[in-house]
Order: structure tokens, then sequence, then C-alpha cells
């Protein structure tokens, strides 16, 4: 039987090219679909069928799923990290140069110009002088977050011959290898804000980050700072910006997530959500997310999800046995145990934890008997469980 994948919204044919039409069945209408694939669709008012094993969304943030219930079943969230990262950049590098150079209010000047040529040159000599700004090079550039994006941010900056500051207490080696050594390391965020003419955002919206720039730490920045939040709608307290922009103490605003009551002001620069919205970007989050949701149906294995650890081990045996589970003591033990009663020889084991979850892989040669499937199944503290037959 081929898996079935329903699709909640219109995914980049690149990435759904990754899938076998005599192994996978991708349709937005499938029944009893074994795991969905989207973007911006909402999930959280959805009915998920029992039939579901994983979810994929072709993008980053993961906020319109469901995540914690789908956690409780022993589903695994695939997503995209870093995928959109250039895209994103991109934006961001552009969003800078918008600011301090004043551009999107000179080019309402412009296109409200009337009269001859003669005209138009003297009005633009004489407006232009309202529009002077500032250059990148030499001002410093605070990062907030060092993820691939803003990684690819803090570099590309340097690389303009900008000052960089950085925090992240939570960065990764791999990331920390790949950030230029020229990148300063803010003490925290105050001594960042403190020092920074520039300051973006690369932070996943959670409990602890939700209004992360705070009224407070937006007083806190230096006077005419210039405030960038590319990530996600709530890093922000947007309560505490038009004051700011209001009294100087913010020069502009830059922002992918209009609101009511921000987008019309003079000094904000609000964006339609464009950050991965290129072909590019949108591409790679497919490929990506397509080709670790088919070694997790076919294989078991699990890469880049937002809430299992990060599994994966070549099959060694005609069985694979995939299991998730709470992450408790002796969860292995009692799994091994009732192979062991079935006298069944166990060729490869892996088993890994994140937090509150776990998720073990264990290769056999043998079938595994119905009953002894059922038991393990039935142990206490496992979210799921399924057999995986060697294609």
């Amino acid at each position: 039987m081929p898996f079935k994948i329903c699709t909640l919204n219109n995914i980049a044919a690149a990435g759904l090219d990754r899938f076998s039409a005599t192994k996978y069945e991708v349709a937005a209408d499938v029944d009893q679909p074994d795991a969905y694939i989207l973007r911006s669709a909402d999930m959280h008012t959805m009915t998920i069928p029992d039939s579901v094993l994983a979810v994929a969304r072709a993008g980053a943030g993961t906020n319109n799923i469901p995540v914690d219930s789908l956690s409780n079943r022993g589903i695994p969230v695939f997503n995209a990290p870093g995928a959109n990262a250039n895209a994103v950049k991109e934006l961001v590098i552009a969003g800078m140069l918008l600011a301090c150079r004043n551009i999107l209010q000179a080019w309402e000047f412009g296109r409200q110009l009337d009269g001859d040529n003669d005209s138009i040159h003297a009005a633009v000599e004489k407006g232009k002088k309202q529009f002077i700004g500032f250059e990148l090079p030499g001002k410093t550039l605070g990062v907030v977050g060092l993820g691939a994006i803003g990684v690819q941010v803090a570099n590309s900056a340097e690389a303009l011959s900008m000052n960089v500051i950085g925090f992240d207490p939570k960065i990764t080696v791999e990331r920390a290898w790949q950030l230029s050594s020229q990148v300063a390391q803010a003490a925290n965020i105050t001594d960042l804000l403190t020092r920074a003419d520039f300051v973006t955002v690369h932070v996943p919206l959670l409990d602890e980050t939700r209004n992360l720039i705070s009224a407070e730490r937006v007083a806190q920045m230096k006077q005419a700072a210039v405030l960038l939040n590319f990530a996600r709608k709530g890093i922000v307290e947007e309560s505490a910006v038009k004051p700011a922009l209001d009294s100087g103490q913010l020069y502009s605003y830059v922002t992918d997530f209009p609101s009511k009551d921000l987008k019309n002001h003079p000094r904000v620069i609000a964006l339609p959500h464009l950050g991965a919205s290129t072909r590019e970007a949108e591409e790679n989050c497919a490929i990506m997310v397509a080709e670790n949701l088919r070694e997790f149906l076919e294989q078991g294995n699990i890469r880049a999800t937002v809430n299992f650890p990060d599994v994966t081990m070549p099959r060694n045996g005609n069985v694979r046995l995939a299991v998730a589970n709470a992450n408790v003591p002796n969860m292995v033990g009692q799994i091994t145990t009732f192979l062991a009663e079935e006298k069944l020889n166990i060729v490869d084991l892996i088993n890994k934890s994140r937090g509150d979850l776990a998720y073990t892989l264990i290769d056999v040669q043998a079938p595994i008997a119905t009953e002894t499937f059922e038991k393990i199944r039935a142990i206490e503290g496992v979210l799921s469980a399924r057999l995986i037959e060697a294609r």
C-alpha cells in the first residue's frame, strides 16, 4: 500500500517530486492520511485522524500546528530550519537600507511630484534634504538569536563593514563554526541593546520570547536606533514602539508583520510577511521537509523536527521497530525484554531523548509477532509504535 500524504497548502513541485508515484499518493483530499505537509494552514481547529504518523511544515515556524498535542500522540512535527535563511537575510539587509536611507519616504515624495520636468527638477532639489540618511559601514548591528538566519545576517552585515555583536545563549556548535570570528559576543540582551545602532531579532515565538523586546528594553536601546523584526509577531511589544518612534528613541521600526496600530506610522516599514517569499526559499523548504518526511515514513529515521530528537540509523535487519515514548527510566529495557521473550536477535539499536520525549529504533532479523508488538505498544509511556519492513 502506498503512503498517503495530504497537502494543506500549495507545496512547491520540487518538494513533491521527491515522493515516488509508486510509493506515495499525494493530494489535497486524501482520506486517512499517513502524513500532512503544509505551509501556513491552521491545524489547531482540525481533527487529526489516528492514521497520521507525521506532520511536516515547509517552513521554520510551527505556530500554526498543535505541536504539544501531536507530541503526546508520538507524532513528530518536521520543519525546515535554515532552508529560507538566505531569503530572510536578504530582506533584513534590505530593511536596514530602506530605513537608514529613508527610501520609502523618498519614493513616495517622488511619486507625488507634479508639473513639467523643470518643475519636478526644482522640487527634487528643494525637497531631497528632508530625506538625508546615514550609511551602514561603521554602524553596529546587534543580532538577537544566532541560528541559521541570525548567523547569515551577522556575517553579511560584517561583510558590509558593519560592527556586529550577537547574543544567543543556546547557540549550537554548528552555528558557532559558521559565524564570522569578527562578530563580538554580547554579555546579555541589555548589553547588546545599549551598544547597537540596529537591532534585529531571530528567535522563535515561545513563552519565554513573547515580548522579548519589551517597553523596558526599547528604552535601553541607543537613541535613534533601528529595530527590525523578521522573526515572528509577538517578539516585539508593539505598544512600546509608537511612543519610542514619536519621541525619537527609535529612528525606525521595520517589520514583516503589519498591525493596525503601526502600519501607517511614517517611521514604520511594514511588509506583508515576505521573509521566505522567494521561489528559491519555497523550493528549499519543500525539498527539505519532503526528504525528511520520506525518510521517516520509509525508514523511521528522524531529522529536523521541533519536538523529537534527531535519530538516524542505517538499516541492519529485515524488520525495524520504531517507538516514540515518554522519556522515563527502563523504557528500552521493557521493550527489549519482550523481544528477548520471543527469542528475537537485536541487530542494532539506538535511543535518544529530547526533553520529555524519546525515540527508539531497533532492528531485528525476523518478523515480530503481533502479540509481542501489541505488548510493546501497551507499555506505559509508549506514545506510538510501528513496524517498518525492509523494502
